[in-house]
């Protein structure tokens, strides 16, 4: 990369932040935006540059030139109302695009999901060419839309990662509500156990994203899955994660679909009450408990030349080690 500024949305957030750091530390110009204050602060005393931008409005009178962009900002979660998606998500990438172009950024990296992948079946090493099927949830809807509005932007020279699980210290989302679920309550066990998944951590995300802020004009448009290229049991990786903070993890053989009949009956009533908290079981959350879904990496580490470093037992190591916390 150049000595020109790299623009990092979602900079308050676990991977934004996370990357936000990273460049800092190797000496490259970082100017964050985030929606909280104090961790801004924390990133400009490191030496960030702070722009205070909501993206689903109107462009500033003046921005900095930035010949970088990462778009890491979004809403992510198995709940939510369709319109809060849509804000985040979709308005939120037509202002990245817009402001992008008025900072003159010339290499757009887009952070977006496997989730639109998601089917309830059986998916093993889900290439990027793969026929997406009808969205599992409006999450999944709204990252599909921000991905066609990425790809009809070619003068930013885009690129899309698909990064599955983040993990790591800082995560406030995967592991942590896992673990705050096997404390409460007996997990589904369903389909003999069958379901599993590739995750990331967030160093790894990390040097993805610089693999691909860095990679030549003849990749721009394309779409890269990132994962930590193996396929865990998901049992595996519940136990694991529990015995590191000293929760017994404990499971209820049950049957898949009277799980996913249920998940999606304390939806619907979840959706008619306008102040109803997230649903305690999301049909996509279901999903992830019963079947294989796992992605081929192949096309990142041929032409973006990266590949995983780090490994579920060391990312672990790295998340709870000296007794930290996520």
């Amino acid at each position: 990369m150049s000595s020109e500024s790299i623009f990092i949305t979602g900079a308050t957030g676990f991977l934004g932040s996370t990357l936000s750091r990273a460049l800092l530390k190797r000496g490259h110009r970082v100017v964050a935006s985030g929606r909280r204050p104090d961790r801004l602060k924390v990133l400009q005393d490191g030496g960030a540059d702070i722009l205070q931008y909501d993206l689903s409005r109107q462009l500033t009178p003046a921005v900095p030139e930035c010949g970088y962009m990462v778009h890491c900002a979004a809403l992510s979660a198995p709940w939510g109302r369709k319109s809060a998606f849509e804000q985040a998500n979709i308005d939120g990438t037509r202002g990245a695009i817009a402001l992008a172009r008025a900072m003159g950024v010339h290499r757009l990296v887009h952070i977006s999901t496997p989730s639109v992948y998601f089917r309830f079946a059986d998916q093993d090493r889900v290439r990027e060419d793969a026929a997406l099927p009808k969205p599992v949830n409006a999450y999944a809807q709204s990252k599909r839309v921000a991905e066609a509005l990425i790809c009809a932007a070619p003068d930013l020279s885009p690129i899309i990662l698909r990064p599955r699980g983040l993990y790591g210290r800082g995560d406030v989302a995967l592991l942590p509500r896992l673990l705050q679920t096997a404390a409460q309550r007996p997990l589904p066990f369903m389909r003999d156990g069958a379901a599993a998944t590739d995750l990331t951590h967030v160093d790894d995300v990390v040097s993805a994203v610089m693999a691909a802020l860095e990679a030549p004009g003849r990749l721009s448009g394309q779409v890269f899955n990132i994962s930590g290229g193996a396929a865990l049991p998901v049992t595996d990786v519940v136990n694991a994660a529990c015995a590191r903070v000293g929760i017994r993890a404990r499971w209820r053989s049950l049957p898949f679909r009277l799980v996913k009949t249920y998940a999606q009956l304390s939806e619907s009533l979840s959706r008619i009450q306008p102040s109803a908290p997230e649903p305690p079981i999301t049909a996509y959350g279901v999903g992830l408990f019963a079947f294989r879904q796992t992605l081929d990496i192949s096309n990142a580490q041929t032409h973006l030349g990266w590949r995983p470093a780090i490994g579920f037992e060391e990312g672990l190591e790295r998340t709870f080690g000296d007794g930290a916390s996520c």
